[in-house]
């Protein structure tokens, strides 16, 4: 799944226990690069890497701040920054009107589809449903800071499979509807 690959580097920073987050933001950052790396030698366009060099950029940053002070107070609150970093990314997305789930979507998509508008507007309602899942996830990981680390990792955890599950689920909804009503489902 496309989507898997694109959050990667967050799905392992999130499942790496917290005292080990110097290594967890320097393999997510690796699974960045060369997820950009293998994309680009596959010819992907740039709009369909959004996430990835977001996440290449936040995970560099992240490296740097979690080896050169790895007792920073902001370490309680790294959870909350990626989410919100992420509800950013997809947001940004939004406002530049290249949701980041179109160029997914196309490169699984026959290109007769790509410019009908139910594809296009289906791109911009799952966009906005990763934006608001990582929005609230940023806002419950910044309350439950300092909780167990086991709470917070089950909230990261949220905030993508639930748009994951939306995302199969409406695109599903989608395409049978298309099909019903007699129009070309992609």
């Amino acid at each position: 799944m496309t989507y898997l690959r694109t959050f990667a580097p967050w799905i392992v920073y999130a499942v790496i226990p917290s005292q080990h987050w110097q290594w967890s933001a320097v393999i997510a950052l690796v699974i960045a690069l060369a997820g950009i790396a293998q994309q680009i030698r596959a010819g992907q366009r740039w709009d369909a890497l959004i996430i990835d060099i977001g996440s290449a950029v936040f995970f560099t940053a992240l490296t740097v701040l979690a080896l050169t002070d790895p007792d920073t107070a902001l370490h309680p609150y790294m959870p909350a920054i990626s989410s919100g970093v992420l509800a950013l990314i997809a947001g940004v997305s939004l406002l530049v009107r290249v949701p980041f789930t179109l160029p997914i979507a196309k490169q699984t998509t026959p290109q007769e589809f790509w410019d009908q508008p139910m594809f296009i507007r289906t791109a911009y309602i799952l966009t906005s449903v990763w934006t608001a899942s990582f929005a609230i996830g940023c806002i419950a990981l910044t309350a439950l800071a300092h909780s167990s680390s086991g709470l917070r990792t089950t909230v990261q955890v949220l905030a993508f499979v639930v748009p994951v599950l939306f995302t199969l689920r409406y695109v599903a909804h989608i395409q049978a509807k298309a099909k019903l009503l007699g129009q070309p489902a992609a």
